[in-house]
Parts: C-alpha cells; structure tokens; sequence
C-alpha cells in the first residue's frame, strides 16, 4: 500500500523523515492557512460580494500520490520570452529547468519558470514559477489552469506537491492579470488533487 512509507529529506548532513500522517496534517495546515487568507479582510483578494458570502475554498481530498519527487534537470542558455496573461501584461521569463515525474503510471514533465525581473524579497531569489493545466481543468478545476510554488533544489530532485495547487488570482476576481500556463505544461492525466474552481461553489 502507498501509505506504508516514509519520505525523507536530505539537508546538509541532517536527516528529516516525515510519516504520512504528518504529511497530511502538514497539507492541512496550508490549506487553513489559504482559507484565513481568503477570509481575512486585510489579506483577500476576493471581490467584496464574493468575501461577504465566502466560507471555504474547496479541495480535492489529500492524496500523497500527488505528492512527487521529480527529477530535475537544469536548461541553461535558454531564450527569454514574454508569457502570455489574461490582460496586456506580458511578465518576462524564461525556462530554467524541467521537472520529470510519474503519476499512476504515465510519465510526465512539466517546465519550470524564472521571472527575469528581482523579487524585492531576497527570500524569493531562488523562486521558480510552475504554471499547469490537466484535463481536470474546466472539468473540476479552474479552466485557466493552476500554479505550484517551487525553489531551484540543491542536487537534481525537487518536491512537487500538487495537495498545494493553487488557483491563479484572476479565478476569484476579474481585477487581476494571471499568466497563461504554456501549452507543454499542459498534463494528458487528471490532477485530482490542490484546489478546485471556485465556480464549483
């Protein structure tokens, strides 16, 4: 059974093991976390109508199989391009690398993302951008597809949780400009895991 496992994390030369069950409570911690920030005045980006009426985000149940070590493999030299929103605004990026993983048997890759422009935050220096679609986008999630948050890994594995997809901002209020996924990050599978569309409320 997948469940009877543990995962481990090597940093430096410390040893982080987690069960499944912190796993999970791990993935519900985030997903109260987003809530409150929906739900928070200060924090929201929801239109006022939609925050008066808001109660929760709904998401597909936890499954660890989503939770995947990908290997990565670094693409320098690559050309800048300028990614496509859903306004005018057109951010520019370029690829950084690729992610190689397997879900239920299909071999998958997605790219991986760096804007060209400096975060502020000195935190967000190693930030990677992972823009996706799946058939289970405009058939369950939203149709504009979904993000995952990711950091440029120190050796050639990197962790995608996609329990932690997330839907772009323009999901939620017409206000803003979301990036359009790539077609070659485009899945042939369902992701049936992270957030669904919020239409589904």
């Amino acid at each position: 059974m997948r469940f009877l496992f543990v995962l481990c994390f090597c940093f430096g030369n410390m040893l982080f093991a987690q069960t499944p069950a912190e796993l999970i409570i791990e993935i519900e911690a985030y997903r109260a976390k987003e809530n409150k920030k929906f739900a928070t005045t200060e924090t929201t980006i929801l239109t006022e109508k939609d925050f008066a009426d808001f109660e929760h985000l709904d998401f597909y149940p936890v499954d660890l199989k989503y939770r995947v070590e990908a290997r990565f493999v670094r693409t320098p030299n690559e050309t800048p391009f300028l990614m496509p929103t859903t306004t005018d605004r057109k951010p520019e990026y370029v690829k950084y690398g690729e992610a190689h993983f397997s879900v239920d048997g299909h071999t998958l890759k997605l790219n991986l993302y760096k804007n060209t422009t400096p975060y502020d935050d000195p935190e967000l220096k190693d930030y990677l951008f992972l823009p996706f679609t799946d058939w289970t986008s405009g058939d369950g999630s939203y149709g504009g597809g979904r993000f995952l948050d990711a950091y440029i890994p120190e050796g050639d594995i990197i962790l995608l949780d996609f329990n932690k997809a997330y839907n772009p901002y323009c999901a939620y209020n017409s206000g803003y400009s979301c990036p359009i996924p790539p077609k070659e990050n485009d899945l042939d599978v369902r992701i049936e895991a992270g957030v669904k569309d919020y239409a589904e409320h």
